[in-house]
């Protein structure tokens, strides 16, 4: 171990005795190889006087000292010294007095550390106290009286009050003086625990008649600079003659005591003996030489010998008593003994636990063997009794460690998860080994802080919803909902649409999300004939720094509703031409005229079909089928019905309110084709002159007023007119009406596949000069009672003479 000096210029003033002197005391610096250090300086130094360089002595620069937190931490209630962290160094905070800290025990020290965080450093300080020559000896009594027989021997010793002195070393007792006298000399002896006695040896004899009354001082001086001394009177009353002193028959009487032994306890009884007979063989026995502390301590018996407690007595004050005994005949002549009483600990002192340093909250995410406290456990108790363990109470994830004298850390012993143990009260029991053993309790509130480590979770894989379609844009559709065991800013969850596609459009040009809440919207109204059903994702994303996600799938699925009428594919509803179906009359019951066929875009029971016949030129000859649209007859066709019937068909679906949609059936009763042509041409042309009536009309109004206008106006207008001739003379082209293919009726009868085309060439009535031209389509079944079906067009032809009919 290495010792290094350090010299202070700190000047210390002392007032002694009226006397103003000036001590320069070495400040002594100890560099311990674990890190300890150890200042010596006087007592009595001033509040404010430097002690040493920390900063220095430890290696240590002032930030650190600063961003540390630099303390002293003791368990004592006054703090002697003071840390200057600015600058490192260390002053006196409290006077203090050595005789006070530790009375006549050598070396005077105390010890301290200086705790320092981030990361946690604890550094021993232990300063040592030096005695300044502060107290001047001193006697218990100012008289002391001997009774002396002027029979006694020379040599006879008188043991006189010995003083006390509060200082130790050099500057307490060192000397005893006595009044120069002829009668007496002064003898000191030296006790193996250090203290210095007097005894009066007789020297010379004594003569009453010659001098009763002897009166001496005896002086008590130190060895401090300047010296300083204490007096005591010594009267001496010469007595008739007693020539034996009493004897006792120990020098040194040991004997144990408990600690808080009651009073009156027996402790040791001595015993001294005198030859001499009578009064001069009485004896009586008292105490010399006390302690302040322990002169009320013990009780002695005069006459007997006998010591007893007298006074609560404190392990922890007073280890080891030492009793002066006088034994006193009635002659005046005296011996003395001393008792050593050894004080036996008892377990009385519970452990005392205090926080020198605590951190509350602390992170989920701190590595195992992360420091959150420290404490200082102390018990005034020795041996077994002051011998001190920790634990902690309970099962929770830390545990204590000792790493410095009576010191003990509190660390963490696992990976701490604020969602499984957000706080916790930890509680420490510091026990010591005594019988039976005492402890005590301290218990620390702390709180685990959140990391972001657990990313939003939704209580399912994925989520579904319907909607109907025609929905009112913004509409709720449904809410998805996530938790995120965090707390606070980690757990404040934001939710966000996954961007992709749906049918090569952004899924945000259907479906919006609450930020907030999670509640999906409808951006736009549905169409269920467009798009069934939705996939799309949901992020759940928390507000942590990095933020955290998860996904969930979202399915929407469009309810249809009855939105759309039915539409007829056959037969096809056209404007310029007449579309007729062919029944001869020789047709049976149940003769499978024609089918229609329709459908609707809805589906489910919205796009179940009924048909019904609603009117009809004959309701007793024709019937429709309620579910699949034929039309039937319903009896034998006679030569008394009508070559054109005209029946309305009307198809309905089955949704709430139900749609519907109608079409007309032209049904021609005969058995050839031009007898079907004879019965339709005029319907035909008719309906084909009134249009070009209302189109010359029109036309002639047109012509008027352009008369009006420029030249080169009327010459656009007949442009446009012959343009519109040429439109209207060749915009009639045949109409194909869709059969589903192979289409079979549920009597059995097949479906020709074979068309035979005809071309008929005819003169129309004269109020025309030009020639109509049909062009005809027939669609024959091949059985006897088939159907024709005729599809019929016309042409203009202009300026062209009769021409022939032509079949084909």
């Amino acid at each position: 171990m290495a010792f290094t000096t350090h010299h202070s210029d700190e000047c210390v003033r002392w007032r002694l005795q009226r006397t103003l002197c000036t001590f320069i005391f070495p400040l002594v610096f100890l560099s311990l190889a674990d890190g300890q250090i150890r200042y010596s300086i006087p007592e009595e130094m001033r509040k404010g006087s430097l002690i040493g360089n920390v900063a220095q002595d430890l290696g240590l620069d002032l930030n650190r000292l600063r961003s540390g937190r630099a303390r002293i931490v003791t368990g004592e209630n006054v703090q002697y010294t003071e840390l200057k962290t600015d600058k490192g160094i260390l002053v006196v905070n409290e006077r203090m007095d050595r005789e006070q800290l530790c009375g006549d025990v050598t070396p005077c020290s105390f010890t301290f550390e200086i705790l320092l965080e981030k990361p946690m450093e604890l550094h021993p300080v232990t300063i040592e106290i030096l005695d300044v020559n502060d107290n001047v000896p001193t006697f218990q009594n100012t008289r002391l009286q001997f009774d002396i027989s002027e029979s006694a021997a020379l040599g006879s010793r008188f043991v006189l009050e010995s003083a006390d002195d509060a200082d130790v070393g050099e500057n307490g007792l060192q000397n005893y003086i006595l009044t120069p006298n002829d009668n007496f000399v002064l003898k000191q002896r030296v006790s193996p625990d250090g203290g210095r006695h007097a005894e009066m040896v007789l020297q010379k004899p004594l003569d009453r008649e010659e001098e009763p009354r002897l009166s001496l001082k005896l002086l008590a001086v130190d060895g401090g600079d300047p010296q300083r001394s204490g007096t005591v009177n010594i009267e001496i009353n010469i007595l008739d003659a007693n020539d034996n002193a009493p004897v006792f028959n120990q020098s040194v009487y040991k004997a144990t005591v408990m600690e808080h032994a009651p009073k009156g306890t027996y402790v040791v009884t001595v015993n001294a003996s005198d030859v001499d007979s009578g009064s001069n063989g009485q004896v009586t026995y008292s105490f010399s030489k006390l302690k302040v502390n322990i002169a009320d301590m013990f009780d002695i018996d005069e006459a007997t010998g006998r010591i007893t407690v007298a006074k609560e007595i404190d392990f922890e004050k007073d280890k080891k008593i030492e009793l002066g005994i006088d034994a006193k005949d009635q002659g005046g002549l005296t011996d003395s003994s001393k008792v050593e009483i050894e004080v036996i600990d008892v377990n009385d002192n519970a452990p005392v636990i205090n926080v020198m340093s605590f951190a509350s909250p602390v992170s989920e995410d701190s590595p195992p063997g992360t420091t959150v406290g420290i404490i200082n456990v102390k018990d005034l108790d020795s041996g077994r009794n002051g011998q001190v363990s920790c634990t902690i109470e309970g099962s929770v994830p830390f545990q204590i460690k000792s790493n410095v004298r009576n010191y003990y850390a509190l660390i963490t012993e696992g990976v701490l998860d604020r969602e499984t143990l957000s706080e916790c009260n930890i509680t420490v029991v510091a026990s010591d080994a005594g019988s039976p053993p005492l402890s005590s309790k301290k218990t620390f509130y702390l709180k685990v802080s959140d990391v972001n480590d657990n990313a939003p979770a939704f209580p399912q894989r994925f989520f579904s919803a319907s909607v109907s379609e025609n929905n009112s844009p913004g509409v709720s559709v449904l809410k998805v909902t996530a938790k995120d065991l965090d707390e606070n800013q980690n757990a404040r969850i934001s939710y966000i649409l996954e961007e992709t596609e749906i049918g090569g459009s952004p899924v945000s040009q259907y479906f919006s999300v609450n930020a907030e809440n999670g509640v999906i919207h409808a951006v736009r109204s549905f169409d269920y004939e467009q798009i069934k059903d939705f996939k799309f994702c949901v992020k759940a994303q928390d507000g942590g720094s990095p933020p955290l996600s998860s996904n969930v799938s979202v399915r929407v699925t469009i309810q249809d509703q009855n939105d759309n009428p039915p539409q007829v594919l056959y037969p096809v509803q056209t404007g310029g031409s007449l579309v007729a179906e062919i029944v001869p009359r020789s047709a049976d019951v149940s003769y499978l005229v024609t089918k229609v066929v329709a459908v609707d875009v809805d589906s489910g029971q919205n796009a179940w079909l009924s048909y019904k016949l609603q009117k009809a030129t004959d309701r007793a000859l024709f019937e429709v089928g309620l579910q699949n649209g034929e039309i039937r007859t319903i009896r034998q066709v006679t030569d008394k019905d009508a070559v054109k019937q005209r029946l309305t068909v009307i198809v309905e679906d089955n949704g709430q309110p139900s749609r519907s949609a109608t079409v007309i059936v032209n049904v021609a009763v005969a058995d050839s084709f031009p007898e079907v042509l004879s019965e339709f041409t005029d319907f035909t042309h008719d309906k084909e002159y009134n249009d070009n009536m209302t189109f010359y009309l029109v036309l002639a109004l047109a012509v008027v007023s352009f008369l009006f206008i420029t030249c080169l106006v009327v010459i656009i207008s007949v442009k446009i007119y012959r343009w519109r001739q040429a439109r209207f003379y060749h915009s009639n082209l045949p109409v194909i009406p869709y059969y589903p293919p192979r289409y079979s009726d549920t009597l059995g009868t097949g479906t020709l596949q074979h068309v035979y085309n005809y071309d008929t060439c005819r003169t129309t009535d004269s109020r025309k000069s030009d020639f109509k031209f049909g062009q005809n389509v027939l669609i024959m079944d091949p059985s006897a009672a088939g159907t024709m079906q005729r599809i019929q067009s016309e042409k203009s032809i202009l300026d062209e003479p009769d021409s022939p009919l032509e079949v084909s």
